[in-house]
């Protein structure tokens, strides 16, 4: 019987080590931090051994393969002895696409992923599909392979989950766009980064899809280094294309193969110029999976928002609060802040990921009157943005109440208060959905 050992406790090693139990393995699951109760009784039930607090080599060194939780950078020490042993470390995503032989529609990408990868499965299931949402959103992959069953997938996968996949193979494949992000794990190398999103292109095949947007310059300027077999679908909103999606005056044409599919911009339930990209990446999944021209319209007009990403919260004395904790890097933050139409009060700030702000500054000139720093060391923004709002116009906070009646200070009638951290949430916050719920809950207190 080979033997598989998970790092990582979360819902990626407890969804792995479920699946491994089920299809007979001899399986461990080691944690180095504590493991969350839920998860804890997860693994008792399925009567899966596992150890938290530390991890004994003893019980690691002794795999026969790995499945390392994408949250676990290669540098730690008991990675590298796995590595140094020849081990093979695999990840979830990896793992599971063995035992699955449903439709998988797979989305990377710096920003829009998760809209994107929501929007794919809204269409999907309003179509009838039988259809699971996975990877980096909802429930473990793995877990569902090992306990449903899906005849489609669609599954958001971040950088660190296709850093240990090798032979997963999507069906249709979506890079939504590249720009810099998680560079503290790629040795502060953005090429790297760059190699570990294409890595959701390297088993396609001529049957395949593969959904890029044209108007994206990194991913143009990689898409020369890789052979693609798959068929190309770009999205633009700068010219036509015989096969893609594109903007024709006020609508999205969606062309695949013989067929064409029109939207108006404005029935579109998302606005925002990124939300025509994710609108057209979605809509050209839907079509590639055989989707009627009336399901598709209808589910780009009728789709919620998702939480924490550009979420309005409520209005208090005219003044709008949304939530965008989801922005955890700098092109996000630019989104957010490039489709306000009113003045903004800016709270942002976190763990800093290597950020440049250059190119956000003539947004904060031209929309930001004030910004509130969320984070334990807010030196990079307050030397990226004190000179343009004035330092009288910056204020630290460790809290998101605080953050929030500081915002609430500097906003007048009209004005928009917007969650948009640029950075992510570990320095005061277990993650994004925390800090976003924070916000929220103190918002409703004011």
């Amino acid at each position: 019987m080979s033997r598989v050992v998970v790092l990582g406790g979360g819902e990626s090693g407890v969804g792995s080590a479920v699946l491994a139990k089920v299809k007979g393995f001899d399986v461990f699951l080691s944690d180095n931090g504590k493991i969350e109760d839920r998860y804890a009784d997860e693994l008792r039930k399925w009567d899966i051994p596992f150890e938290q607090g530390g991890h004994t080599e003893d019980l690691i060194l002794n795999a026969d393969e790995v499945i390392k939780s994408p949250g676990i950078p290669d540098t730690v020490p008991m990675v590298r002895k796995v590595t140094e042993k020849g081990i093979r470390i695999i990840s979830e995503i990896e793992f599971a696409g063995r035992y699955d032989s449903a439709k998988k529609i797979c989305i990377t990408g710096s920003n829009g992923k998760t809209t994107t990868t929501s929007l794919i499965y809204y269409l999907l299931r309003n179509a009838g599909l039988n259809v699971g949402l996975g990877g980096n959103i909802g429930k473990s992959y793995a877990l569902q392979v090992a306990t449903e069953h899906f005849d489609y997938y669609v599954l958001e996968i971040s950088s660190f989950q296709l850093d240990n996949c090798y032979d997963f193979h999507p069906d249709i494949a979506i890079i939504m766009n590249i720009t810099p992000d998680h560079l503290d794990r790629y040795g502060f190398q953005f090429e790297n980064y760059i190699r570990s999103k294409f890595r959701i292109t390297r088993n396609l095949s001529k049957e395949d899809c593969f959904i890029f947007d044209s108007d994206d310059e990194i991913t143009i300027a990689h898409l020369s280094k890789i052979v693609l077999t798959a068929k190309m679908l770009p999205f633009t909103q700068k010219k036509e294309v015989g096969q893609g999606a594109f903007l024709k005056e006020d609508r999205i044409m969606v062309r695949y193969n013989d067929e064409e599919c029109d939207i108006y911009l404005k029935e579109l339930a998302l606005g925002g110029k990124h939300n025509i990209y994710n609108s057209m990446a979605a809509a050209l999944a839907a079509k590639a999976s055989g989707i009627d021209n009336k399901t598709i319209r209808e589910c780009l007009a009728t789709f919620k928002p998702i939480e924490h990403r550009l979420e309005p919260v409520l209005s208090v004395k005219d003044v709008l609060y949304i939530n965008d904790s989801k922005a955890t890097n700098v092109d996000a933050a630019w989104y957010a802040l490039e489709c306000q139409k009113r003045p903004v009060v800016w709270i942002a700030g976190g763990k800093d990921k290597g950020n440049d702000y250059e190119v956000l500054k003539d947004l904060v000139r031209r929309k930001v009157k004030a910004i509130v720093c969320l984070g334990v060391d807010n030196t990079k923004l307050r030397e990226a943005f004190e000179d343009i709002v004035g330092k009288d116009n910056m204020v630290e906070t460790r809290s998101a109440e605080d953050a929030v009646a500081q915002a609430s200070r500097f906003a007048t009638a009209g004005d928009v208060v917007l969650l948009s951290p640029c950075c992510a949430s570990f320095d005061l916050f277990r993650n994004m959905e925390e800090r976003g719920e924070k916000f929220k809950e103190a918002v409703r207190n004011l």
